[in-house]
């Protein structure tokens, strides 16, 4: 079993937002803040963010609990500060 996963195979994972049914898609995943604070969501949805994801090369994360219920403020994460993804560490 595979312990890495490439960076744009994570992003392609994220940006996959439902189910065939309509489900929101939960995963986990660990990053760096700008002021180097680990953080670890155990379980987040995609979500929005006011800035250009793209340009900035941001995505957002919302931590969420079992029922899908919001559970914090949304993080704009830099693709760059991904350090784990679904429990494989996020490599180039």
């Amino acid at each position: 079993m595979a312990t890495t996963i490439r960076r744009n195979l994570a992003l392609r994972e994220y940006d996959i937002k439902e189910t065939p049914e309509g489900n929101q898609i939960v995963f986990s995943v660990k990053f760096v803040k700008n002021d180097g604070e680990l953080v670890f969501i155990p379980a987040a949805v995609a979500c929005g963010l006011t800035a250009n994801m793209t340009k900035n090369r941001l995505r957002g994360i919302m931590p969420v609990d079992e029922k899908l219920n919001k559970t914090g403020h949304p993080y704009p994460v830099s693709i760059d500060a991904l350090v784990e993804w679904n429990g494989l560490k996020v490599i180039l």
